[in-house]
């Protein structure tokens, strides 16, 4: 029997790629987002138009389905969970980005802890087999031992964003012991690729370079991020689909619960400069830039070790920065003058 899907930020960067992917591993999905001014929504609507005719196109048998929905919202989210009879659930719906946490911390228990709960909630009552949703690596903080570990200590989050995605990986630890469904987070480190989000480096800093605009490089170039191209992050996604962790205690409490969490990243940290050198190559210019101290909320470096998600599913990260910057600025100069994105 086919199993039913839902996506929530389906019309987000990941979201988007994802469902591309489920329609051809013959999953029906149903997908739903607020299509909020994060950022400029022509992307997200852009990516909602190439996905109808990626689904006319390929004449796929699986069924699509897309609703304008906010998890926040308890009763619409409900709804959709009364209409369909979801196998699995992917939360993806989320308020992004650590420097706009500072400025707006409320969007983040809006979207992310309140949201979240109603997520929690409806996989509750509709008794799903699965919930993947997504954390993020800002959970580290400031851990200075590298890589990044799952057994790490993330107690010490420095961004709203951060403290957000914490709670998320603590209600989902507290709602399956309690309600004996599977929860599987998946820590994301720094992803990119075609149709990525404009408040993200490499983007700003492509279309920067592009019109000759100087770029902010902050602590002074010495930061390091685990830059992961989109389309390995959603081999990864599809390749958890069927995992379900085993209901034991862990390697700190006798409770049960069947939740778990994951780094994925691509284990292999790339210097800003390495970034921003792939960006001027695939561009054939050079950029301008300007040094600035770190920002509250950064962090020095990201560097995820797989090792667990690697055991379970077998992910290992094929595309090096270049290979995959490449290919972004290759979408960005057929796209920058239908989408702002800035």
């Amino acid at each position: 029997m086919t199993k039913k899907v839902l996506v929530t930020g389906s019309a987000g960067f990941i979201g988007f790629h994802l469902v591309k992917a489920l329609l051809e591993n013959g999953f029906d999905v149903v997908g739903i987002d607020s299509l909020n001014d994060y950022y400029d929504p022509e992307l997200k609507l852009a990516r909602l138009e190439n996905l109808n005719d990626f689904v006319k196109e390929q004449s796929l048998s699986a069924f699509y389905y897309f609703e304008k929905v906010d998890i926040s919202d308890d009763e619409s989210l409900k709804k959709v969970f009364q209409d369909n009879a979801f196998n699995i659930v992917i939360n993806l719906a989320a308020q992004a980005g650590v420097r706009y946490s500072i400025e707006n911390p409320k969007a983040y228990i809006n979207s992310n802890i309140v949201g979240f709960a109603n997520i929690l909630e409806c996989c509750r009552h509709a008794k799903i087999e699965n919930l993947i949703y997504a954390s993020s690596s800002s959970v580290y903080g400031m851990n200075a031992k590298q890589p990044f570990n799952e057994l790490d200590r993330t107690d010490f989050p420095v961004s709203v964003y951060a403290a957000t995605k914490k709670a998320n990986e603590l209600l989902a630890h507290s709602y399956s012991h309690l309600f004996g469904f599977s929860c599987v987070g998946l820590r994301f480190f720094t992803v990119y690729g075609p149709f990525g989000r404009p408040d993200m480096a490499y983007y700003s800093f492509t279309a920067a370079i592009d019109e000759g605009r100087s770029i902010n490089i902050f602590n002074d170039g010495k930061m390091l991020r685990d830059f992961t191209y989109i389309d390995d992050i959603v081999e990864g996604i599809v390749n958890l689909l069927d995992y379900r962790p085993s209901r034991l205690p862990n390697v700190f409490s006798h409770a049960e619960s069947s939740s778990q969490v994951f780094n994925i990243g691509n284990n292999s940290p790339v210097s800003l400069d390495r970034f921003v050198n792939a960006i001027e190559k695939s561009l054939g210019k050079k950029a301008v830039k300007n040094f600035l101290p770190m920002q509250p909320g950064d962090v020095p470096a990201t560097y995820a070790d797989i090792d667990s998600l690697s055991a379970v599913s077998g992910f290992r990260p094929k595309t090096s920065i270049e290979d995959g910057i490449e290919r972004f600025v290759s979408w960005y100069k057929d796209n920058k003058t239908k989408i702002k994105g800035k």
